[in-house]
């Protein structure tokens, strides 16, 4: 292994040493805790190093890392507390995430490094949005994300390459090529000579290196940063390694040569760039040895930290309240009483760009959203107002850009997402539910972002473009699901939701964009997202519904006004106005459920079990719900009428009153 000292100083030559020492000396002690039973379970990085180290030694402190599972050097390096992340390993309350999710599964925002999730893929796009956060501060700052081998087959890898591509983003992504996907060996992985090959299809610089040289790490790492700083610009590096270690130590390593394991032991990152340093005459055994004994003496004296703190203690109310990154709501009425009758596409078109007017970190973005105007044209004319670089076409990847929202909140700003269609937004579920939803319960971070979802059908779009799918999302919990039925609610919502840091689906009805009229007040004002209205107010029954369904009960209700019926909107799914429903329950003692879904793992069935278990003592009926077929939404008019729940709704209604 060559060594490329030039231009080094001596004491930078030797904090390197100490930084590539410090994780080893912690692995070696992590797994002796491991067979002790003291850690639950241990990815080594032992034999990778030299990529963390030396990625993290060239970056600057305020630069964002995003590492995986194997970099523990990153956070050493990075300053974390050693008594910090250790109890982070045990589960205890000094750690990062209050036991709530294990090893290097955490942000810290005081040290700029945000952990990976075990689904690897998502945390590549959001280097991306924090990186575009960087470009539009235009602060000169560099992020650099780390990957495996085996992540760079997943379609958020090529998805986020893609994105930072076209929007030339002051990005690094480092592949630790290490030869296995856990036990599959690359040949099983991807046909291409190198990973790095996969960067030229994106039109990107690309490189591969020696990633067990500390120095050959370093220096890249080095003159890309200043590069970028030049010029904003994604590369993809591509980092030769060996783990010299199973996956995770419950694993093994029977499925490597032995030939594999000693031409790797020969490359030991460690004990080369020792041998180095002592050729140079910058090193000696007794300094080895002070060094080893400073950072054991450092080690051993955190772990007495970490092992003495109590275990860790929590309630129900407090799991519950940290689902959600606080928020102090204050209703915020219209300026005047100035009002303009709109559709409710012009609604949704105003308070968002009100919002943006308000919000000056407020970005949006979505396919086809800036000349276009997107397809449904709520953001006609605001490239001309607010430029491309706050309305941002997006390419067709629907995952990478949920996780560039989630970067962009994790890097101050406020991220709005238009999915072209809420069908659409499959392609786009894992970062929402596992990203967006968890991440303030698991390390204390504000998933500041609106996915708006363009819903439901009426409109003769057939299967992929008609479903209504918000179910999927009230069953997660740490989302807000916002679903309006008014062009004045539309609006009032939407601010509060862009206003609210927590993650907000927000569902908009297409059949009721350009069909439902309002009078709409001009000022920018919000609406407090979990709080229903009682539209009709009666003692026969009470009819509970959202979105497109209460419009649907107006009409029956219209059509048969000797019907006494409390009509309620919902408006907010989660959270949901239990204490309406409550109210009205008590009063009529019956009660049927509204909605477009179908009727299996309808949010209908929520409700329905809720009152059954709350309000049972005052039911003179059967809760009843009248949904749609458990069928896929069809094209021709006839049978999506058929499909629909509008159809069956009034018959269930007076069964109902006739029980």
């Amino acid at each position: 292994m060559v060594f490329n000292r030039k231009g080094i100083p001596d004491e930078q030559l030797l904090d390197l040493y100490k930084s590539i020492l410090k994780p080893r000396i912690i692995e070696e002690k992590m797994l002796i805790l491991l067979r002790q039973g003291k850690i639950s379970k241990w990815f080594s990085g032992i034999g990778q190093e030299a990529i963390a180290v030396g990625v993290s030694s060239a970056m600057e402190q305020e630069e964002y890392i995003l590492p995986m599972h194997r970099n523990l050097g990153v956070f050493t390096t990075k300053s974390v507390p050693l008594n910090r992340l250790f109890s982070q390993f045990q589960g205890k309350m000094n750690g990062f995430t209050k036991g709530r999710d294990r090893s290097f599964h955490f942000g810290s925002q005081e040290h700029k490094v945000v952990g990976m999730i075990s689904h690897l893929g998502p945390q590549l796009g959001v280097a991306d949005g924090i990186a575009l956060a960087n470009k539009l501060k235009d602060n000169k700052q560099v992020t650099a994300v780390f990957t495996g081998e085996g992540g760079t087959s997943e379609g958020d890898f090529h998805e986020a390459l893609n994105v930072a591509a076209v929007w030339d983003l002051p990005v690094i992504f480092i592949v630790e090529n290490n030869g296995y996907g856990l036990s599959t060996p690359t040949n099983e992985q991807f046909r291409c000579q190198q990973i790095a090959d996969k960067g030229k299809g994106f039109g990107m610089e690309s490189y591969t290196i020696d990633g067990n040289n500390l120095l050959e790490v370093y220096r890249t790492i080095s003159q890309l940063r200043a590069e970028i700083q030049k010029k904003p610009k994604p590369v993809l590096l591509e980092c030769m390694t060996f783990r010299m270690r199973g996956h995770e130590e419950a694993s093994g390593t029977k499925y490597v040569p032995q030939e594999k394991f000693d031409k790797w032991q020969d490359k030991d990152p460690v004990q080369n760039y020792e041998q180095f340093l002592i050729s140079e005459k910058l090193l000696t055994s007794e300094m080895i040895e002070d060094i080893k004994a400073q950072i054991k003496e450092d080690i051993n004296s955190s772990l007495d930290t970490a092992f003495a703190e109590e275990e860790i203690k929590s309630s129900t109310e407090q799991e519950l309240a940290d689902m959600y990154s606080p928020f102090g709501f204050e209703e915020q009425p219209p300026a005047n009483s100035t009002t303009t009758n709109i559709r409710m596409v012009d609604a949704i078109s105003d308070g968002l760009k009100q919002s943006m007017q308000k919000y000056p970190n407020t970005v949006v973005m979505g396919q086809d959203i800036a000349e276009y105007g997107g397809v449904f044209k709520i953001t006609d004319g605001f490239i001309d107002e607010f430029g491309k670089e706050r309305v941002r076409n997006t390419p067709i990847c629907e995952s990478a850009i949920v996780s560039a929202a989630m970067g962009l909140s994790i890097n101050g700003y406020k991220a709005i997402m238009e999915m072209q269609f809420a069908d659409f937004v499959s392609s786009g579920f894992n970062p929402i539910v596992n990203y967006l939803a968890k991440v303030h319960y698991r390390w204390g971070q504000a998933a500041d972002v609106v996915v708006r979802m363009p819903t439901g059908a009426g409109v003769g779009a057939g299967p992929f473009h008609s479903q209504s799918n918000e179910a999927w999302f009230t069953h997660t919990p740490g989302l807000k699901v916002v679903y309006p039925a008014f062009p004045a609610d539309a609006k009032g919502l939407l601010a509060a939701a862009i206003e609210d840091p927590n993650p907000v689906m927000f569902f908009e009805h297409k059949a009721l964009y350009r069909s439902v009229y309002q009078e709409v007040n001009d000022d920018y004002y919000t609406l407090e997202i979990g709080k229903a209205n009682l539209l009709n107010e009666g003692q026969e029954v009470t009819i509970i519904s959202y979105g497109a369904g209460v419009h649907w009960a107006l009409e029956v209700l219209e059509k048969n006004p000797h019907i006494s019926a409390d009509l309620i909107d919902l408006r907010t799914l989660v959270p949901l106005d239990t204490d309406t429903i409550f109210a009205s329950v008590q009063k009529t003692a019956r009660v049927i459920i509204l909605h477009e879904d179908c009727e299996v793992g309808g949010f209908g069935a929520d409700i329905s079990a809720w009152i059954s278990e709350h309000c049972f003592e005052y039911l003179d009926a059967p809760i009843m719900r009248s949904a749609s077929l458990n069928t896929a939404v069809p094209f021709a008019k006839n049978l999506e009428d058929n499909f629909l729940a509008k159809q069956g709704f009034e018959q269930k209604l007076n069964d109902l009153l006739a029980y």
